[in-house]
């Protein structure tokens, strides 16, 4: 009787223990999850400071502004003032009377040369007035016989026209020396190169005792510029072409005049691109009265359009370059200020720079954008 009581107990138990985790499993399915919380993240640019007294602000203006581009270039002799020296026939250099760099005169002597072409022109230019000598007496000749009833007609047209031929011939050779730059009055194998213009002499290939080749085959002996105008050739990207028109202003700075400004025009855009950099040739004439600038200058130009663009400008301190991008901090409520990217552009004389987007016109911003950084990220 114990014993089957005991069995009971041991049963009822049993099924007590199982309706209890019954019941639990059925809770824990049945319970909602808990409440989430969600906090929003701070935006990184939006700024708080303690005292922004501390940091002065200005107002961001709207202005007319010209368009302005910035490009590198040189200095190149002005091409139609620019000569090539040569002479017109072989030989030997006995005397080189200038050198590269000179300033030389119209007409001054810049080197002789022996040359067989020229002892050769003397030579035909003798035998041709030999030949026209003989050639006049036998016409005078044949006058005086035909006054006599002693020679026909066409005797003496023949005489006649041997002695055309003659005198053509000598003044032939005798045009000939003086092409080749000699002088028929002065026989003479010496060649004298004498200068076409007045300038400078930009390029030299020729020194004593060197030998000079014809015309075909030589390079020039020397090549002379006048650089009381030059050029300044400067490269523009395809990108930046809709920017520069002909015409257009230019602001030119050379690194050795530093601090000061050329000013200039568009003379010309090229019309082709180089199809490697994908630039055009952009070609500006400067007066060179004293000989200031000289070939081969480097020279940063500022091109700029003939008509002005309306353009919200701020201090230059007010922009922030970091990373390569360009920012500004502007004022927000309380002692708040956001952070925005704006494009910039050149920065003006007077200081201010010209910003394209991002910015408009009446809103604040902080002065010194740098001191403002930099304090920021101390708090």
């Amino acid at each position: 009787m114990i014993r089957h009581r005991l069995i009971q107990y041991a049963i009822a138990a049993g099924l007590t223990g199982v309706s209890a985790c019954s019941s639990q499993k059925v809770d824990a399915v049945s319970n909602t999850a808990p409440a989430v919380k969600v906090e929003q993240a701070p935006d990184p640019n939006l700024i708080t400071v303690d005292k922004p007294e501390r940091f002065p602000l200005a107002v961001a203006a709207s202005r007319a502004e010209v368009s302005e581009l910035i490009a590198n270039g040189s200095i190149a002799p002005d091409v139609s003032r620019t000569v090539p020296v040569n002479a017109l026939s072989s030989g030997r250099v006995v005397e080189v009377r200038a050198r590269l760099g000179d300033d030389v005169q119209q007409g001054q002597l810049l080197l002789t040369i022996n040359s067989a072409d020229m002892s050769q022109a003397f030579s035909d230019l003798k035998k041709f007035q030999a030949d026209e000598a003989l050639s006049k007496t036998q016409f005078e000749r044949a006058q005086l016989l035909f006054s006599h009833g002693a020679l026909a007609q066409k005797d003496l047209d023949v005489a006649e026209e041997t002695y055309s031929k003659a005198k053509v011939d000598a003044q032939a050779a005798m045009d000939r020396i003086r092409i080749l730059g000699g002088d028929p009055q002065r026989p003479s194998s010496v060649i004298e190169v004498h200068a076409p213009i007045s300038g400078t002499i930009v390029e030299q290939n020729v020194t004593t005792a060197a030998g000079v080749k014809s015309l075909d085959n030589s390079p020039n002996l020397f090549t002379i510029a006048d650089l009381s105008q030059v050029w300044v050739v400067c490269d523009v990207y395809e990108n930046d072409l809709a920017q520069v028109h002909v015409g257009d202003r230019a602001q030119i700075e050379f690194n050795a005049y530093a601090g000061r400004k050329f000013a200039g025009r568009i003379a010309n855009i090229g019309k082709l691109l180089d199809p490697n950099t994908r630039t055009a040739k952009i070609r500006i004439e400067l007066a060179n009265e004293r000989g200031n600038l000289r070939p081969n200058m480097f020279a940063t130009v500022h091109f700029q359009s003939q008509g002005a663009d309306m353009r919200t400008v701020i201090p230059a301190s007010a922009v922030l370059r970091l990373q390569d991008r360009d920012w500004v901090f502007v004022k927000s409520e309380g002692n708040q200020f956001r952070r925005l990217e704006v494009h910039s552009g050149p920065v003006n004389g007077d200081g201010t720079e010209q910003v394209f987007s991002g910015l408009h016109a009446g809103q604040q911003v902080v002065r010194d954008a740098l001191l403002f950084d930099r304090e920021a990220k101390k708090e």
